[in-house]
């Protein structure tokens, strides 16, 4: 596909007919998280269960002052009629308001500009429609993660929101977040500590890898708990004594200091 972003890109200050006006993408923004994504075409099955569990989800990312935009290759009248089916399917009144706005890329200057088009995927007029492209912009209007679907493969947007709080995170803390990561989770919740930690032991393995380990004591209850994460995310945990009572204190105390970073 010609044109499109990488990473570190910042996105392009667009102007664009959308359902709620004409807006300039930097502005509609602001400084916000932002995530754009597109679709192949309105009044599809597809698309119609993707921008239907967007919907539902507006409110987790609106908690995550994400801002959501979605853009496909039909006209802003389409997208208002395409959203009363959109909020029926969601079992709600049928109107013309979804909580994103739509953009109209009818003449496909935004896709060509931003590589959205699947060449396999075609119009009845033989134009190749947008696929399901995913892009994450930082609050410093630069992409920080991109995703793309063919069209024939609707996306997950629990997994989006999921991603999007760990790019939040890692923004912030110097923490890597590994395979199945969600929020709260304990094992192998951070890859990296600050070196100022009190407790921190960092030491060479013999592959050649470093790895920071953290080890604390509770006077009172006398529970240890030990941690080594390595560069391949390796994880174990000894808690000692054993007891009901002291396994659940160390958890608690391990997970207000891993939320305190």
């Amino acid at each position: 596909m010609p044109g499109g972003l990488l990473l570190g890109d910042e996105a392009p200050n667009f102007e664009a007919n959308t359902t709620i006006g004409r807006i300039r993408f930097h502005d509609f923004l602001g400084d916000s998280w932002g995530i754009l994504f597109s679709h192949p075409r309105d009044f599809t099955p597809v698309c119609t269960t993707e921008l239907g569990r967007a919907a539902k989800l507006a409110p987790e990312f609106a908690k995550k002052n994400v801002k959501m935009i979605a853009l496909s290759v039909d006209s802003v009248e389409d997208h208002l009629a395409w959203s009363k089916d959109i909020n029926a399917y969601n079992g709600q009144e049928p109107t013309e308001t979804l909580p994103f706005p739509i953009i109209d890329d009818k003449n496909r200057d935004l896709a060509i500009l931003l590589g959205m088009l699947d060449p396999a995927e075609k119009d009845e007029k033989g134009m190749p429609v947008t696929a399901r492209v995913v892009f994450v912009f930082g609050p410093d209007k630069k992409l920080k993660l991109s995703i793309l679907y063919p069209a024939t493969t609707g996306r997950n947007f629990d997994e989006i929101l999921r991603v999007i709080t760990s790019l939040q995170l890692t923004a912030e803390k110097r923490v890597a977040t590994p395979v199945d990561w969600k929020v709260k989770m304990l094992k192998g919740q951070i890859l990296t500590f600050p070196a100022r930690l009190k407790g921190l032991v960092s030491k060479w393995l013999s592959s050649g890898s470093l790895f920071h380990g953290l080890f604390f004591w509770h006077a009172h209850t006398r529970a240890g708990l030990g941690l080594d994460f390595s560069s391949w995310l390796s994880f174990r945990f000894a808690v000692r004594p054993l007891s009901r009572s002291n396994t659940f204190y160390v958890k608690y105390k391990l997970h207000i200091l891993l939320s305190n970073f």
